[in-house]
């Protein structure tokens, strides 16, 4: 290795580390933020329950997130669980997980839905109209899946539309890459000493094939209901986010 190489090796080297160290000092004394979501305490434990609310002209019940999840991510994970139910039988689950100080909660359903059997057939970024504090139109992500599912002792095909979006402390985001959320967590940390407490919010619902567009139309009118509710970040008419409820 000649001497140009050998400084430019030891100039990277130092680049790491020093960046390792500045990061590592900046982890030492941050704090965690606010969560982006209404939640309680709950009863002898650090983490909170996230408040789903019910929905007009659904029957809904609080559901219990599954050990095979709670085992899985970080044990300062909290959570929220709804199944909403129409009277013609359309039903959805929508699920919140709101990060602790270990930020590996927040995860992609890329990994996720495949690995319960799911073809993920298109992901894109949407929106969908919002009113109450505002009219505005909520960022999300849908994604169409197929799957063979078991209906009568026969499998069957059917479809399914998941959307997500995460919420913060006064911060939305949508981008099926993620890049964009991560850039601005670090720009804040590194500017504030703050750990933005992110939220992974999810609606799944399943249909039969040609379905699709009016399963997502249901799902629309779903969060449009509740959104309002439990999430307390809203943007205003120049893209801005500010505190809702």
């Amino acid at each position: 290795m000649n001497r140009q190489k050998i400084i430019l090796a030891v100039l990277v080297l130092a680049l790491i580390g020093g960046t390792a160290a500045g990061l590592q000092q900046v982890r030492s004394g941050q704090r965690l933020g606010a969560p982006g979501v209404v939640t309680r305490a709950i009863p002898g434990s650090k983490n909170l329950e996230v408040l789903l609310p019910e929905a007009p002209g659904f029957k809904s019940q609080w559901v219990e997130t599954p050990a095979v999840v709670t085992n899985a991510l970080p044990a300062d994970t909290s959570y929220g669980q709804r199944v909403y139910q129409a009277a013609d039988g359309f039903t959805a689950q929508m699920t919140v997980v709101l990060m602790g100080a270990d930020r590996s909660s927040i995860h992609k359903p890329q990994i996720c839905l495949p690995a319960q059997g799911w073809t993920i057939n298109q992901t894109e970024e949407t929106a969908v109209p919002m009113a109450g504090l505002g009219t505005y139109a909520l960022p999300v992500i849908k994604i169409t899946a197929s799957n063979q599912l078991p209906v009568n002792g026969q499998m069957v095909a059917a479809r399914g539309i998941y959307v997500y979006w995460f919420v913060a402390d006064g911060e939305l985001s949508a981008d099926a890459s993620g890049l964009r959320r991560m850039g601005r967590s670090l720009l804040h940390l590194a500017r504030t000493g703050e750990l933005q407490r992110w939220s992974y919010v999810s609606v799944f619902a399943v249909c039969e094939p040609g379905r699709e567009a009016a399963t997502y139309a249901r799902m629309e009118g779903l969060i449009a209901a509740t959104v309002p509710e439990f999430q307390r970040v809203v943007p205003n008419a120049q893209g801005e986010n500010r505190m809702g409820r």
